[in-house]
């Protein structure tokens, strides 16, 4: 399983701040993180990419 932290997903949304990062990461239909480590929350990548494809259409592929 690959695995995502906030810089890999802020990555995965084309760039975008840390800050709009942690405002999509909260909204309820984005996947739930698998756990938190000292440094911050981790997500399943695949989950990332999926919630992406489907809620962010226009969104390029990384």
């Amino acid at each position: 399983m690959r695995l995502a932290g906030m810089a890999e997903i802020q990555q995965m949304l084309g760039g975008v701040s840390r800050q709009r990062a942690s405002e999509i990461v909260n909204r309820a239909s984005f996947p739930a993180p698998l756990d938190t480590l000292a440094t911050g929350r981790i997500w399943s990548r695949e989950q990332v990419a999926d919630w992406i494809k489907k809620h962010r259409s226009t969104q390029r592929e990384d």
